[in-house]
């Protein structure tokens, strides 16, 4: 059985309910309270997180929220009066759809197009002075704009998504990995199941889960209106935070335990399509049998079940039929179905976590809560659902209890989670031996639901009403066969775990089985696929160039030699060109497709390149995978809908400026007659694939569901490392049984107006174009792309017959904990060096270090000086060589770690190592001697070494402090590894 986990921490932000005292209430109550719809009101001290005063108006409402929830949760813990692992706790958020900074900056800069239209349309009129204010209304508009909407410098690192798990390990000084993650509204079930991965698998000793949705506008309501979805449950506002453990670890910590997760499992139904809830009630069966199975707990042991969903019948009706099964044999009515939805409404990213915190509570005080909506017909079931809250006895002679919470997403994802209450004093399978062997001492009394004694002032020794009758043995034998695919999957990851001890390492350490590279694509600027891709890099040429008028309208945007809050002064990157068509026998409608994002649609194109060069690309349909792809987790597409529809907030920051005032009546209505005709205002209701185009998960979830894969779809930010946090999070499925394959990767395009303005705001970029390690770098260029790799275990790869091209040996993540934008040497190489405690083998037996090279000269010599002092080693048999494939695709942001890890793993299948595009002088301040390391300006061979493959380093670090190394090995049919 896996080691439990441990809640030892809580927090809850809702609107009728802050919190963990008063949610539990919330729960109980007998009618739902009246007070505030949503979290406005509630009050962040921002000065105790350290956050500068300037940074303080770039940040999103939901960072202040999840800091505060991030607070609290730590503060029940007992913190920081107590101990923290602080070295060893990660932070994951979870959150869905744009955050409000995110729609102002957007909005900002697209009102640009609005300004000018009114300019246009006042220079058409017949009155002179209309005429004449022509240009006066369209500067007055910008600057009503960045007054009403706000601006500031830090805006691009305020906004976004992965600043929020950033800002809360700068705040306490924890320097374990942070990335924010999202799954529709199984976002905060797969951070939960990462969470759970990364303790099990000793990648940490805590990590704190903090989840939220607020209501950021009308566009997501909308959206899930146009599919239908908001009428059993509109969507809601909602912040829950968790501290989690290992139980072993929290019990010799002394950690107050609320309860324990024993087992948890998710499944994807893949169906081509418009995004929709499964109702396929078989693997929901499938799943919960094999956790209870991994668990060693019988169904019949749990005595609640919190239902996590959308509320749609047929969704429900799923849920209930593989329940009802599970439960086989079971009494009627003597198990508590209920659901936080009831009071919560949909929180949407929140709702798994707040239905974990619900049961935690539930099992915590011995108290089953009441429900109060009408429940689904439980008729000749074995549920029950009360209307006043009653008292939950312990299982006969043990002291425990179980619970369960299962539930399902939009997409196709559904899970189960099994929950064993704080006290428990006996092991899982020594209760269910009991319940094999024993169960005709078990009496069936069901619970009760209503009437005088089913209140809180009910018998609380009445232990036998919620004891039912178990299935026999023979009934639970005859429905193993899907939890031995479990059982079998996890013994493989498990096998290929030994403890060794690493040279120059002060304690002993595990390495893990290598995970096999069997596929890649990618598609950047000078390559439209992997190999022209591979082709530039080895000629020295970049891909890089003057932008597009289509993707820069410079009479807007461009303002050279400038830095300013409205235009941007560079015009290099390296666009690429949004896919017009899917790939060759993927149908979509041509509806549907333009109504993707342009990351969705070259995400699907790359995944059609990488599995068209997997031979056993039928057989993946057999097996259990998860796809995470490193994206921003607000799309363009998203930002610019809600731009387009909000035309009443661009009409009202016009209104707002004296030059508009000064026009007569009549002149203002024409111009705004004439401004809706050029402008194109969009106000009419939204598709039912307009929500689908949003998603950042959607880029998963669409090769999920095309190429009818049963994966899980996961978006991963963690800024400019997204793509290495990715590749981290599929690791630790395989490596923990939790998947049989998982693709990983990044895609983003960065060259927009958005980013360029934002950006250059910051002084980030160059003036010219990104020079890694030149005396000349002066900032980087954008460039858009994306990289996907089909990634297995090592021992499956070669079961199956895998042509494999790479192995990943080890990945090592931290965060910086102090500044959110400079560049941190302590922070790097503590992922390098995490990085090299997984494997058995030297910093001087790498080759090559893909470097992450910014091209700015600060961060360029921070990176060579961090990776001085992992990389430097006298001894080397030949110097270190350095490249960074920043100079031929620009920087991707997103997707930059695929790019290095593409180009790292392409120049060690060639055996040639990448020249340095653009490196005319190497900046003399970088300590290159001190490793000692070269830069080579021309492909150059790549020898091999006696008695050992060819390796290399690959490095992504982000902004927020987020710091990834990955350590890359040749694949030697003779055995090497």
């Amino acid at each position: 059985m896996s080691e439990p986990i441990a809640i030892v921490g809580m927090a809850c932000l809702y609107p009728r309910a802050r919190g963990v005292e008063a949610f539990w209430n919330l729960l109980n109550a007998p009618d739902p309270p009246c007070g505030a719809a949503d979290l406005s009101d509630v009050e962040v001290d921002l000065a105790q997180f350290g956050i500068p005063p300037v940074q303080r108006r770039s940040m999103a409402r939901m960072q202040m929220l999840m800091l505060e929830a991030a607070r609290q949760c730590l503060a029940d813990a007992g913190f920081p009066e107590r101990a923290l692992p602080t070295e060893r706790t990660d932070v994951i958020a979870g959150t869905c759809f744009g955050l409000d900074r995110q729609y102002a900056n957007a909005l900002r800069v697209a009102g640009a197009g609005y300004g000018r239209a009114v300019e246009r349309a006042a220079a058409l009129d017949h009155d002179e002075a209309v005429r004449a204010a022509a240009p006066r209304l369209r500067r007055e508009m910008r600057a009503s704009l960045v007054a009403r909407l706000g601006a500031a410098p830090h805006d691009r690192v305020g906004e976004m998504a992965s600043t929020i798990p950033a800002r809360i390990a700068a705040a306490f000084r924890l320097l374990g990995h942070t990335i924010t993650l999202e799954s529709a509204d199984a976002t905060s079930f797969v951070a939960l199941e990462h969470a759970m991965h990364t303790l099990r698998n000793g990648a940490a000793d805590a990590v704190l889960v903090v989840t939220g949705q607020r209501h950021e506008g009308d566009f997501a309501a909308d959206a899930l209106a146009a599919k239908g979805l908001t009428t059993n449950s509109p969507l809601s506002e909602g912040v829950s935070a968790l501290l989690l453990k290992r139980r072993d670890t929290a019990r010799h910590d002394g950690d107050r335990i609320y309860a324990s997760i024993l087992e948890g499992a998710l499944r994807h139904e893949p169906r081509p399509g418009v995004f929709r809830y499964s109702t396929t009630a078989e693997e929901r069966f499938r799943i919960a049998k094999e956790c209870h199975d991994a668990a060693a707990v019988h169904p019949a042991a749990v005595r609640y079940i919190e239902s996590v969903g959308p509320g749609i019948p047929d969704v429900t009706d799923a849920e209930i039929r593989a329940l009802t099964r599970l439960f086989n044999n079971t009494t009627p009515q003597t198990v508590a179905l209920n659901s936080t939805r009831d009071r919560l409404g949909h929180t949407y990213a929140n709702a798994g976590l707040a239905g974990i915190t619900a049961t935690a509570l539930t099992l915590h005080h011995a108290t089953l809560p009441p429900r109060h909506t009408p429940p689904p017909d439980l008729t000749d079931t074995p549920f029950s659902s009360l209307e006043n809250p009653h008292p939950w006895p312990p299982e006969p002679e043990s002291d425990t209890r179980y619970a369960a919470l299962c539930g399902s997403a939009l997409g196709g994802t559904f899970g189960y989670f099994l929950l064993e209450s704080g006290n428990a004093t006996s092991k899982p399978h020594d209760l269910a031996e009991r319940a094999e062997s024993d169960s005709s001492r078990r009496r069936t009394e069901p619970i009760p639901t209503a009437g005088p004694d089913s209140g809180s002032g009910a018998d609380p020794t009445a232990a036998a009403s919620f004891s039912p009758e178990h299935r026999t043995a023979e009934s639970a034998s005859a429905e193993s066969g899907a939890s031995r695919r479990h059982g079998d999957s996890t013994a493989n990851a498990v096998a290929g775990l030994a403890t060794v001890r690493t040279a120059g390492s002060d304690s002993d350490s595990r390495t893990a089985e290598p995970i096999a590279i069997v596929g890649f694509g990618g598609a950047f600027a000078g390559g439209a696929d992997a190999a022209g891709l591979w082709q530039t890099i080895k000629s020295g040429r970049s891909g890089l160039g003057r932008l597009p008028e289509s993707v820069l309208d410079r009479e807007l945007y461009f303002a050279p030699g400038e830095m300013t809050l409205t235009h941007s002064y560079c015009q290099v990157g390296g666009a690429v060109g949004v896919p017009e068509r899917p790939p060759v026998g993927v149908r979509i409608t041509p509806h549907r497709y333009r109504a993707m994002d342009a990351a969705q649609r070259l995400g699907l194109s790359v995944a059609d390149e990488m599995l068209g060069r997997y031979a056993g690309r039928a057989a993946l349909g057999a097996g259990t995978g998860v796809v995470a792809i490193g994206s921003t987790l607000s799309l363009t597409s998203e930002r610019l809908r809600n731009a387009e529809r909000s035309v009443a907030a661009l009409e009202d920051a016009l209104a707002a400026t004296e030059a508009w005032a000064a026009l007569p009546e009549s002149g203002r209505a024409r111009v705004l007659e004439r401004v809706r005709r050029i402008h194109d205002p969009v106000n009419g209701p939204l598709s039912p694939v307009d929500l689908d185009g949003c998603l950042a998960s959607g880029i998963a979830a669409l090769v999920v569901n095309e190429f009818q894969l049963s994966a899980i779809p996961i978006a991963v930010e963690a800024a400019c490392a997204s793509t290495l946090a990715a590749v981290d999070v599929a690791i630790n499925a395989l490596r923990m049984g939790g998947a049989d394959f998982a693709i990983a990767g990044g895609v983003e395009f960065a060259c927009n107006p958005r980013d360029l303005v934002l950006c250059s705001a910051l002084g980030l970029l160059s003036h010219t174009r990104i020079t890694p390690f030149d005396v000349e770098a002066d900032g980087f260029s954008p460039g858009d792309g994306c990289a996907l790799f089909l990634l297995k275990r090592l021992s499956d790869a070669r079961r199956d017959g895998d042509e494999i091209v790479g192995l990943i040996r080890g990945v090592g993540g931290s965060n910086d904990a102090k500044s959110l934008i400079a560049p941190d040497v302590a922070g790097q190489v503590r992922a390098m060096r995490r990085a090299f405690d997984a494997v058995d083998f030297e910093p001087a037996a790498v080759d090559y270090l893909e470097a992450h090279g910014t091209g700015t000269r600060v961060g360029d010599r921070v990176e060579i000086t961090a990776a001085a002092q992992v990389y430097g080693d006298a001894e080397r048999d030949r110097p270190l060589v350095i490249g960074s494939v920043k100079a031929v695709v620009g920087h991707t942001f997103a997707a930059a770690g695929g790019a290095g890890l593409l180009e790292a793993l392409q120049a060690m299948r060639a055996k040639t190592f990448p020249p340095n595009a653009s490196l005319r002088t190497p900046n003399p301040d970088l300590p290159l001697a001190d490793i000692p390391a070269v830069l080579p300006t021309t492909a150059e061979p790549w020898p091999a070494t006696p008695g050992r493959p060819r390796r290399a380093g690959v490095s992504s670090f982000g902004t927020g402090g987020i710091n990834y190394h990955l350590l890359l090995e040749e694949y030697r049919q003779d055995g090497n590894s």
